[in-house]
């Protein structure tokens, strides 16, 4: 229908959180929460009860009212679309189930490289992730211009440790034993994600994307030598693969690299063609700044279980943190994702202080 299509959106109100990306002023500093869309909220349950995870994944509708449902609640300054890292997959045909008080399962995750073979070698991501992009395009409409709204892909390391454990793992055991004993099939897989995710980025950002996040949640698991071999190498490549076709077309978007627990890398995800480095709550704010000597902005890193604390407690958490990172070119986050028994009240309490504080120190200046 006319006026629906990725075009003729609305004129952005708040870009406080574009601006802090590229590390320019800011009149407060940004905040948003990695989960907002999420199951601690009372509508968001409500919205999903008896429905499939996935089919709520291929409703552009609905991951349009999910994506909205925290904004209503409180003054986030940016929204990211709501869906699912494991959509890359099912496109390149594998079967991924939600299956409750269990997670995301494989029923027939990779055992060999021999069955490599098994999927899609050509994936066509904009037919087959249509439904993503849509949903941004739905979405960037409904915002009315209040936040920009963030896209987001699970990084190939990350994305191979699901295909091939078929589920959540602590270890990641059966997938670094890929690593050791498969390098050149591993190789080969991430290459195949790589390709994908670079053309499912570009589809967001063509759909409406104002910003992307690129999800290295299994970096934890691996060393500082393995990550350089298998994780880093293809981070860098989506960054720059992304900016050098988006420039072609006079484009420019911010990206953000999320390596939890990589801290080992801190330096090398600085000089990853990425504006943003994302950081978790085993970082300090002051030795994060040091060490990524002012090359990117920075976002994170409340424990999310400071939550849990007193409304008072979490704004004096919230005020030390801003003091470590400081006001410019920082994105106030969660170190990780909010947890579903989590009050909505203390999210707000969340937001308020970063906003708060940080006009506060600003104003100091």
């Amino acid at each position: 229908n006319a006026g629906c299509g990725p075009k003729d959106f609305p004129e952005l109100k708040n870009d406080a959180f574009l601006l802090a990306c590229r590390g320019q002023e800011t009149p407060h500093v940004p905040v948003w929460c990695m989960r907002q869309a999420g199951r601690y909220l009372p509508e968001f349950r409500e919205s999903r009860a008896g429905k499939d995870f996935f089919a709520t994944c291929r409703s552009p509708a609905a991951c349009c009212e999910l994506t909205l449902q925290p904004l209503r609640r409180f003054p986030f300054d940016a929204a990211i679309i709501f869906s699912d890292i494991l959509v890359i997959p099912q496109a390149m045909g594998m079967d991924v189930q939600m299956v409750a008080g269990k997670g995301p399962t494989f029923p027939e995750p990779l055992k060999e490289p021999e069955d490599l073979l098994l999927l899609q070698s050509k994936v066509d991501v904009i037919k087959e992730l249509d439904y993503v992009f849509k949903a941004i395009t739905l979405t960037r409409h409904k915002l009315e211009g209040k936040v920009p709204l963030i896209g987001f892909t699970g990084a190939p390391w990350t994305l191979m440790a699901y295909m091939i454990e078929g589920g959540a793992s602590t270890t990641q055991s059966k997938a670094k034993r890929w690593l050791y004993r498969h390098p050149e099939a591993s190789h080969q897989l991430l290459k195949m994600l790589t390709d994908i995710i670079v053309e499912y980025l570009l589809g967001q950002v063509a759909a409406g994307a104002q910003a992307l996040q690129v999800f290295e949640s299994h970096a934890g698991c691996l060393g500082p030598v393995e990550f350089q071999e298998f994780s880093l190498p293809y981070l860098r490549d989506i960054a720059r693969k992304v900016k050098d076709q988006l420039k072609e077309s006079g484009q420019d978007v911010p990206m953000i690299v999320f390596a939890k627990d990589g801290h080992y890398s801190l330096e090398d995800l600085s000089q990853s063609h990425y504006e943003v480095v994302g950081l978790d709550w085993t970082i300090d704010p002051r030795s994060a700044r040091e060490r990524t000597g002012g090359k990117v902005s920075l976002q994170g890193n409340m424990d999310p279980c400071a939550l849990y604390a007193p409304k008072e407690r979490i704004s004096e958490i919230v005020k030390k943190m801003l003091e470590g990172f400081g006001t410019r070119g920082y994105i106030a986050n969660l170190g990780h994702g909010l947890y579903p028994d989590m009050d909505p009240e203390n999210v707000g309490a969340f937001v308020e202080a970063v906003h708060t504080h940080s006009r506060h120190l600003l104003n100091l200046k």
